[in-house]
């Protein structure tokens, strides 16, 4: 067993009940190997104490509080402002068959030796942008519902959470005068975060760990700052934290890494966050990093019983778009990835993968290929504004996500709020549900390797 990753406490030490009142927020999030990582975020003036199997250690400091300089955005100089983090960041990397991990006489949720619960959700953040003019009304719980669904989520008692990605929307000041965003915290600060994830999705925080995927509202020009800081549960480092432009190219990716589920299964966290959907140039940094992960999933999948690959844009999933004159367009597959990843095989995934979980298009989809490519699930559907653009049941036979790419089966659930989960019924299967903000469930799935099917559950 691997050493305390914290610092044994004497008498100098702080008590596990020191400034409980003070911590904003604490969970777990599962790393490279599965090695869980507990992470708190504190207005004390220093890490507190955390019991594990007994033992009382003091957790390490991530990240000081601190305010950092205005760097570019992704919004108008007028619309942006400095990230304010008045709060401290400690972790402490819990070791391999670790028991039990106290803070502040609170159990910190641990991952089990065999994950067969999964709560997937994604996109949950409110948003508030003025480059669209999308003013989403965070103070209406019916119409900003994460809170909501947070709870019901669990409330299914999950082993482990899986976040697609896209956790900060609100980017921009709601416009005086509206009351639905009246009041809002914005920008890229701990203020935004917290009214965006942490408050709202704390019942699920102390629920299960999490496996957490970066989205493209993560990504360096957006709240990049924030998603090294906070949430991802790898040393954050100088040059990759975001704050100076001139190293976004580093800042912007990360290798993938598998998250063990017990007999043979695995979760692979692929961080894709600034790819965009547009073809990427030859000479653009991103084509090597992106061939990296491809190549590295291919190995990781190998020999496996069953992999999901997890990150924020859908390789295989259908977008809709209105047109003018009520027609509307669909679309399928990622120009940007794609042909990058089908460099490294036949197929755009490589053997091994399974099930794509995704998120970015703001619905709920399940897309079957045969067995040909693994079945792509989207979950972008957990508190963003919806996109609310019908997508039939039966696509069109030119709407595939690459050459040769036929969709076997297809199914969709939009303008409706809510999570997925899954749980294993086999080796190699499991059963996917679909529910609603109101804990309705609106779909029950079949997945079998890499084929899968859905129908209404009512």
């Amino acid at each position: 067993m691997p050493a305390f990753a914290g610092v044994l406490t004497l008498s100098a030490a702080p008590s596990l009940s020191d400034n409980a009142n003070l911590v904003q927020a604490a969970f777990v999030a599962l790393g490279p190997g599965g090695i869980p990582v507990a992470r708190v975020i504190t207005q004390a003036d220093q890490c507190p104490a955390i019991s594990v199997d007994g033992h009382k250690l003091t957790m390490q400091l991530r990240a000081a509080p601190s305010t950092e300089p205005l760097r570019p955005t992704a919004s108008a100089a007028e619309l942006s402002k400095p990230s304010a983090f008045p709060v401290r960041v400690c972790e402490m990397a819990l070791p391999e068959g670790t028991k039990t991990a106290v803070l502040g006489g609170r159990a910190l949720p641990l991952p089990s030796s065999h994950i067969d619960r999964i709560v997937v959700i994604g996109d949950t953040g409110c948003r508030l942008k003025a480059k669209d003019d999308a003013w989403q009304a965070c103070n209406d719980p019916r119409q900003y519902p994460f809170a909501r669904i947070a709870a019901r989520a669990a409330a299914w008692k999950p082993d482990l959470v899986v976040h697609v990605g896209d956790y900060l929307y609100r980017e921009n000041p709601c416009p005086d005068g509206n009351v639905g965003c009246a009041g809002s915290p914005w920008g890229y600060g701990w203020d935004a975060w917290n009214a965006d994830f942490f408050q709202p999705g704390s019942p699920l925080l102390a629920t299960a760990p999490w496996a957490l995927a970066r989205g493209n509202h993560e990504n360096c020009a957006r709240a990049g700052q924030g998603w090294w800081r906070l949430l991802d549960p790898r040393q954050l480092l100088a040059g990759r934290d975001c704050n100076d432009a001139e190293n976004d190219s580093q800042g912007d990716y990360s290798p993938p890494y598998a998250v063990p589920l017990g007999k043979g299964a695995q979760v692979v966290v692929m961080d894709l966050s600034h790819a965009g959907t547009d073809k990427i140039a030859p000479s653009d940094p991103r084509i090597a990093q992106y061939s990296q992960t491809a190549r590295m999933l291919g190995v990781m999948a190998k020999g496996k019983a069953f992999t999901f690959a997890v990150d924020h844009y859908p390789f295989l999933g259908v977008t809709a778009q209105a047109k003018p004159g009520g027609k509307i367009k669909l679309g399928a597959g990622n120009k940007a990835l794609n042909p990058i990843f089908a460099q490294q095989d036949r197929r755009i995934m490589p053997k091994g993968v399974d099930v794509l979980l995704a998120g970015h298009i703001h619905v709920w989809e399940q897309a079957d290929f045969g067995g040909a490519e693994p079945s792509q699930f989207v979950a972008g559907f957990s508190g963003t504004q919806e996109d609310t653009v019908p997508l039939p049941h039966t696509l069109p036979a030119n709407v595939v996500p690459a050459p040769a790419t036929p969709i076997r089966q297809f199914d969709a659930v939009v303008a409706s709020f809510g999570f997925m989960t899954l749980q294993r019924t086999g080796q190699r299967a499991w059963r996917a549900r679909v529910f609603d903000d109101e804990g309705n469930e609106l779909r029950k799935c079949r997945i079998d390797r890499r084929r899968s099917s859905c129908r209404a559950a009512r």
